[in-house]
């Protein structure tokens, strides 16, 4: 049996970041945790992204991954909030480049088409197959946190170099 690959997922924001961490062995999917780190939208924006920087390294510690992935920034309309992501993507990378974590980024289309085999597929799809494949009883909450998860099932089933 190979030795399982322990991969946490990242889906970055200033406001919330999702987070999941899966085991991978062969074919062999096993859920292990996931969660949020929410910020305050009344403090600065220094503020929130050290704490978003802070809270990535407790669960990096706690869950030791070999790997990390994390969606590229989607520009929507609102390029405001696409420069809060950024900033967000910028101290998660950080914390990951501080471990030595190889990190893969993928397009939200990729994980999409890695999860549901469509890649223009609608968010609550994406979630209710992330239970399904993970063997959950319910969508992992909040949003973001399956978005994460869905994002480490991406590379779990990624080509490897």
């Amino acid at each position: 049996m190979k030795k399982p690959r322990r991969i946490i997922g990242i889906d970055p924001g200033l406001a919330s970041s999702g987070w999941g961490v899966i085991e991978y062995a062969g074919s062999r999917l096993n859920y292990l945790a996931h969660g949020c780190i929410e910020t305050e939208a009344a403090l600065p924006r220094a503020e929130r992204l050290f704490f978003i920087y802070r809270r990535i390294n407790e669960v990096l510690e706690t869950w030791i991954p070999a790997e990390a992935a994390m969606e590229t920034l989607y520009f929507g309309k609102n390029v405001s909030s696409a420069i809060a992501v950024a900033e967000a993507r910028g101290v998660l990378s950080l914390a990951a480049a501080e471990r030595s974590l190889p990190l893969a980024e993928f397009t939200p289309h990729a994980i999409k088409q890695a999860v549901t085999g469509v890649s223009r597929a609608e968010k609550g799809q994406v979630q209710e197959m992330v239970r399904l494949i993970l063997g959950l009883p319910v969508v992992p909450a909040p949003d973001h946190a399956a978005d994460a998860l869905a994002a480490a099932l991406c590379l779990a089933h990624a080509p490897r170099l």
